[in-house]
């Protein structure tokens, strides 16, 4: 009889370890994790770093916005584990070895300064894609008048990024091109188009919208406006298109599709080959997908569908 009760509770110990899974959030790590790319990505990452420390205060993080093309320019190299990347990985990126991992999704808006003369147009009428497409792409339309409809002649001072980035590739490919092909005065980084803009009325350009809100006020930054996109191409901006007006409004549109993709789009850890031989990297990854998403909504980002959290965790297994 205490043979078979001895044999009952072994069986019951390895059920049970085999149907409750370990909390990552409560496995100890030590170690450095180094990681560079994506202004887009950046601030959740931060976030995440800082959360994930306090219960593992043993791992260091080492971690430079620079932009999508140097993110995975630099995991490739070997220069950092992860490179943060803010669009689709090339092929010819993962012949050398990328291996991404999605982590979160965000988006790109049009933007221009408070202070536009005819920024009360601006917002009514909307952006419609050809505006945007003979603004960035073909260079037709040099006035607000030609963009917008609007009385104003004055002359459209267009911006773009100066670094190789998600953000420019993704609002290039909203209109069916390639970073390359969007004109304008090139600004580095962001923030440094999100300022430039701000300080020119004539200005447009484009940020992602952690660069656009303000993550704790939920509002637009100040000194800047979000353009609102003309989805029907009506001229005028109707109210199932008008969601721009909090954080909050923008991230319900972006995960219920409203907000077009492009220039909505997934967000990616990017390393050289799996990460699976590095535990401190693995342990980071994981929580980042389970119990660090609880963060996402509340860092202005947009949480992947659970079918597409769970594909990823499959790619570490």
């Amino acid at each position: 009889m205490k043979i078979l009760i001895k044999s009952f509770l072994i069986i019951a110990i390895l059920f049970s370890s085999l149907t409750v899974p370990k909390s990552y959030s409560q496995e100890k790590s030590s170690g450095q994790i180094s990681i560079s790319g994506a202004f887009a990505l950046y601030p959740m990452v931060i976030r995440w770093a800082d959360e994930y420390k306090k219960i593992n205060p043993g791992v260091r993080f080492d971690i430079s916005a620079g932009g999508a093309g140097k993110g995975i320019s630099d995991a490739l190299n070997g220069m950092v584990e992860i490179g943060m990347v803010s669009r689709e990985i090339y092929p010819e990126e993962l012949k050398k070895g990328a291996f991404p991992i999605a982590v979160t999704k965000d988006a790109v808006v049009a933007v221009v300064s408070e202070s536009n003369p005819v920024l009360n147009d601006i917002m009514t009428k909307g952006l419609k894609k050809d505006a945007g497409n003979n603004i960035w792409i073909t260079g037709r339309y040099t006035t607000w008048t030609q963009a917008f409809g609007t009385k104003s002649s004055s002359p459209i001072h267009i911006y773009t990024r100066s670094d190789a980035c998600g953000a420019a590739e993704m609002w290039a490919k909203y209109f069916g091109k390639k970073q390359e092909d969007l004109l304008g005065v090139g600004v580095f980084g962001d923030p440094g188009l999100a300022q430039a803009v701000k300080k020119d009325p004539l200005g447009i350009g484009y940020n992602n919208i952690g660069y656009a809100y303000d993550a704790t006020t939920r509002q637009q930054i100040k000194g800047l406006k979000v353009v609102p996109i003309d989805l029907n191409n009506n001229g005028k901006i109707d109210s199932d298109e008008d969601f721009y007006n909090s954080m909050n409004d923008l991230i319900a549109a972006i995960a219920s599709g409203k907000y077009p993709s492009p220039p909505s789009r997934e967000l990616f850890f990017v390393m050289k080959g799996s990460p699976k031989n590095s535990k401190v990297l693995t342990d980071f990854i994981r929580w980042v997908l389970t119990d660090g998403q609880k963060y996402v909504n509340e860092a202005g980002y947009i949480s992947l569908p659970k079918e597409r959290i769970e594909s990823e965790q499959k790619k570490l297994q």
